[in-house]
C-alpha cells in the first residue's frame, strides 16, 4: 500500500519546528510593536499634551499631566474660530475629493477600455506629477491661481490640491477598471451599450471599494494639507483648520498646550473615519495587485 504522505510535494510540507514557528511568530509580533509604538506614541502624547500646563508640557513632556486642564480642550471647542476652520476643512474637502473622483474616474476607465494612439504616453504624463512635491511648484502655481484670480477663495486651494492627487488616482482606479471583466462589456456592447453608459452602469457599481479608497485617500490629504492653503488664503476667515494653529503663535510665545489640543481635536475625526473605512481601502489598494 503507498503511503499517502509520498504523493504530497516536498515543498508543500510543514518542515518548521515548534521553537521556529514560535520564534517567527515573536518576530513578526514584535514588528508589529514597534510600528505600532511609532505610530501611537506621537498620537497619544499629543494628545496629552493638550491637557497639560505650558510648564509642565516643558518639564514633563511624555508622561501624565500633573494637573489635567480640561479648560484648554473647552476653549477651543466653544470658540467661534475652531468651527469656522472646521467647516473650511469640510468644504474644501468635499469639493477635492468629489473633483477628485469624478476626474481620475473617468480618465481611469478612458486609459483601461478605450485604445487610441498615445495613451501609454498621456498615462506616463499623469504619473509625472508623483515625482514631484507640491513645494516644487508652488511659484508658477501661485501665479497661475493669481492670474485666475482665485487667490483666497475656496477654488485657489480645491483645483491645485485636485491637480496633484490626479496621478495616484488614477493609477489606483485604472488598475481596478482593468480587471472587470472584459465579458461583461462585450455583453452590454451586444445589448446596445455604449461606453458612457457601460461606464455609468456597470464598472462604477463594481468599483466601490476603490472608489472609497480613492476618496478617503483624497479627503485627508486635503484635510491635512498646508502648504496650499497658506500660500493661497490671505483672510483668516477662510483659513482651514492647518491654519488654526498659527493663532496660538504670539510675538513672545507659543501655548504649545493649546496647538496640541487644537491637533487632536482636527485629527480625531480623520482617524475614526479611517479606521472605520480600512477595510475599503484594503479592499481597493489590493484590487488589481494580483490577477486571476
Amino acid at each position: 500500500m503507498t503511503d499517502a504522505t509520498a504523493t504530497v510535494p516536498v515543498g508543500t510540507r510543514n518542515t518548521r519546528s515548534p521553537g521556529t514557528r514560535f520564534v517567527h511568530m515573536l518576530y513578526i509580533y514584535a514588528a508589529l510593536f514597534i510600528v505600532a509604538s511609532i505610530v501611537l506614541i506621537p498620537l497619544v502624547t499629543t494628545g496629552l499634551g493638550g491637557f497639560k500646563t505650558l510648564g509642565d508640557l516643558r518639564t514633563n513632556p511624555f508622561g501624565l499631566p500633573i494637573d489635567w486642564q480640561w479648560q484648554n480642550y473647552e476653549e477651543i471647542l466653544f470658540s467661534e474660530r475652531y468651527w469656522r476652520m472646521l467647516w473650511n476643512s469640510l468644504v474644501i474637502g468635499f469639493w477635492t475629493t468629489f473633483l477628485t473622483l469624478a476626474v481620475a474616474a473617468m480618465a481611469a476607465f478612458t486609459l483601461a477600455h478605450v485604445r487610441f494612439f498615445g495613451s501609454g504616453y498621456l498615462l506616463n504624463y499623469f504619473l509625472l506629477g508623483l515625482m514631484f512635491p507640491v513645494a516644487t511648484a508652488i511659484l508658477p502655481l501661485f501665479i497661475r491661481v493669481r492670474d485666475l484670480g482665485l487667490l483666497d477663495s475656496y477654488w485657489g486651494v480645491v483645483l491645485p490640491q485636485v491637480a496633484f492627487g490626479l496621478g495616484m488616482s488614477i493609477l489606483l482606479m485604472r488598475n481596478f477598471f482593468r480587471n472587470v471583466p472584459h465579458e461583461l462589456f462585450d455583453a452590454a456592447f451586444v445589448d446596445g451599450c455604449g461606453y458612457m453608459r457601460f461606464f455609468w452602469s456597470v464598472t462604477l457599481p463594481l468599483s466601490r471599494p476603490i472608489i472609497a479608497t480613492v476618496g478617503i485617500v483624497a479627503f485627508v490629504q486635503s484635510w491635512n494639507n498646508y502648504i496650499i492653503p497658506l500660500i493661497m488664503l490671505t483672510s483668516e476667515s477662510n483659513y482651514p483648520w492647518p491654519l488654526g494653529i498659527m493663532s496660538y503663535r504670539g510675538e513672545y510665545g507659543t501655548d504649545w498646550q493649546m496647538i496640541l489640543a487644537f491637533i487632536t481635536l482636527t485629527i480625531l475625526p480623520t482617524v475614526i473615519v479611517f479606521f472605520a473605512a480600512q477595510k475599503h481601502i484594503i479592499a481597493g489598494l489590493t484590487a488589481g495587485a494580483v490577477k486571476g
